[in-house]
């Protein structure tokens, strides 16, 4: 078993298990939980600490803004309107995967029931030649390394 560190530019993301250039992303972040506790006096004693539930981050996805045609895009919109529309959603299920030169998985996390609570378009420059990027914060039930 090898114990070199993976590198974290070479990352896949499906949703629902389909992979495609629609979901190409320059940065993921936000894969993490913390475990909230609570303390518990007991009787004379140091307390007593419990675990209460755990908590998770929102995962973060940015990558060049992309058009109308985005299956992607049109889920979040979807989701971003339905307040509004009364529209059905739906959640998906969202793997992020590290690949090894050969495109295969070396660690994978898998984010139930995730769907859009967030989409922001980043500054708009003039005196800047960079691509225009935008970001898709999702939510989800609960996260899961499953490589």
């Amino acid at each position: 078993m090898s114990y070199d560190p993976t590198p974290a530019f070479h990352f896949r993301v499906t949703f629902g298990g389909q992979s495609n250039l629609d979901t190409s992303f320059q940065q993921v972040s936000g894969i993490g939980a913390k475990v909230e506790i609570e303390k518990v006096p007991e009787g004379g004693q140091d307390d007593r600490i419990l675990p209460i539930r755990s908590t998770y981050q929102n995962l973060v996805l940015k990558r060049g803004i992309v058009g109308l045609d985005s299956e992607l895009v049109k889920w979040c919109d979807i989701w971003m309107s339905a307040w509004r529309t009364g529209a059905v959603v739906t959640t998906k299920d969202v793997v992020v995967s590290l690949l090894d030169k050969d495109q295969n998985p070396l660690h994978a996390w898998s984010f139930a029931q995730a769907y859009p609570v967030e989409w922001g378009l980043g500054a708009l420059d003039a005196q800047k030649n960079e691509v225009a990027i935008e970001t898709i914060e999702l939510t989800y039930q609960y996260w899961e390394r499953v490589q």
